[in-house]
């Protein structure tokens, strides 16, 4: 079989961290390098031709999912044409809804990956961008009358919570408490 070329690697590469993003954030950084290369439709072998170790693809992968939550604070700040209020309630009502409970690999890193991290003992590169990644989402979340790091602290737990108790009432009942708190004005 012969090489492939460079832009073909740079493809296969990017769907690595891809899938690592989506399989890291529904079943945590323990997933084998096997499990995510064939999930990825490559080889086990040809990981280590694009990196290094695989706490090299959990950086990569920590910093793709918090750069693709900050893209969807864009893109939702764009369909509310501006308006930061209406964005961040529509965040948080989508955020706090049993679709992101159920679907974790395309959901928030930060609530995913906090076990993970906190394991981390912050010296890799994955705990950095994990670290100014739930910093921008609670700058993000800051308003005038409301402190970012409280709103997300609510939804993070809410969400982890409302997960770790799925198939019960209570899940729900945690999702809605949370929502009804944080847009409800007062």
């Amino acid at each position: 079989m012969g090489r492939v070329s460079q832009a073909q690697a740079q493809a296969n590469r990017r769907r690595v961290v891809d899938t690592a993003s989506r399989l890291f954030r529904e079943r945590g950084t323990q997933v084998s390098v096997a499990e995510l290369m064939k999930a990825s439709g490559l080889t086990h072998g040809g990981f280590y031709k694009q990196f290094d170790s695989k706490e090299a693809l959990i950086d990569e992968a920590t910093g793709h999912a918090f750069d693709e939550l900050g893209q969807r604070h864009r893109e939702g700040l764009a369909q509310h044409a501006g308006h930061v209020g209406a964005a961040q309630r529509a965040l948080i009502e989508s955020y706090l809804s049993t679709g992101h409970r159920d679907g974790a690999a395309d959901g928030c890193p930060a609530a995913a990956l906090a076990t993970d991290m906190a394991r981390d003992h912050g010296t890799s590169e994955a705990h950095h961008a994990y670290t100014k990644g739930v910093s921008d989402f609670a700058d993000w979340l800051t308003t005038e009358d409301q402190d970012g790091i409280t709103r997300l602290c609510t939804m993070v737990g809410a969400l982890v919570l409302s997960r770790a108790t799925k198939g019960s009432p209570l899940s729900e009942e945690i999702l809605a408490a949370a929502r009804d708190a944080l847009t409800t004005t007062h």
